[in-house]
């Protein structure tokens, strides 16, 4: 980031659930590397307090909370907690959730769909609501949903976590038109094909199915989506970029990916 835009997080503080690993924890840290002040937030505590160790032995500011985003009164009294000590969050990211299963409808588990469901959608939906009134009084703010590539083109065995993130972007865009005269912006980033333990919870620990989706193929990392992510929430007051979609250089769509053997 340009010294400008690094100016743009000093002292904010910034909340990033499912920041135990992957996207949300490449976030927190870039978060932290701009000079905010960092609350992490997942169900793993001990990834959290490495997560909080890391930053601040890098000189920056973190605070770490367990947080079960399927959990109405985890969520209240997660969100009372970091108001009643900062007034408000200056930025929110809604990165907690993930895909379990990948089968046709037909054979589908309800266990997974409704854990899907719970974290990928009301989580989001709730945390979001929790922290908008201080968001809205302070006249500013961030948000970033982070969605899917599945959200815009939906594939076969995948038809729960694609209906997750299809409501994550309807839900989005409906909160876009109430918040149009608040200052708060919103950023719905849709990641494709990245890297991280994604497809290791997706396949319920097989880690010779998760590798297979990552073959042939230079996926996006962590990093790269976290790096966008930061760059639109350093934009001037007055820019507000809506939405990102973001995939490896060597996929077309959802499906479409080019492999190569050497790889």
């Amino acid at each position: 980031m340009t010294s400008s835009s690094s100016d743009a997080l000093r002292d904010r503080v910034a909340v990033v659930t499912g920041a135990s690993s992957g996207i949300g924890e490449a976030i927190a840290l870039g978060l932290a590397r701009g000079g905010a002040r960092v609350i992490g937030a997942a169900r793993r505590l001990d990834r959290l307090e490495r997560l909080q160790a890391r930053i601040e032995g890098e000189g920056g500011r973190a605070e770490v909370s367990e947080l079960d985003v399927t959990d109405e009164q985890s969520c209240r009294r997660f969100v009372r907690d970091v108001i009643g000590r900062h007034g408000a969050a200056d930025v929110l990211v809604n990165d907690a959730g993930g895909a379990r299963g990948f089968e046709p409808v037909v054979d589908g588990d309800e266990r997974d769909w409704r854990e899907m469901m719970e974290a990928n959608v009301l989580g989001l939906m709730r945390l979001t609501r929790l922290f908008l009134p201080a968001m809205i009084a302070n006249k500013r703010g961030d948000i970033v949903q982070v969605s899917s590539i599945a959200a815009l083109q939906p594939y076969a065995n995948g038809a729960a976590y694609c209906a997750s993130k299809a409501a994550v972007e309807a839900f989005a865009q409906a909160l876009r038109f109430e918040l149009v005269d608040t200052n708060v912006r919103q950023l719905v980033i849709q990641p494709g094909l990245v890297e991280t333990e994604f497809s290791i919870a997706r396949f319920h620990g097989d880690e010779q199915r998760a590798q297979d989706v990552y073959r042939g193929v230079q996926a996006l990392n962590a990093d790269d989506v976290a790096d966008l992510v930061l760059f639109a929430i350093t934009r001037p007051p007055h820019v507000c970029i809506q939405n990102m979609l973001v995939t490896p250089t060597a996929q077309a769509s959802a499906t479409v990916v080019a492999r190569r053997p050497d790889r």
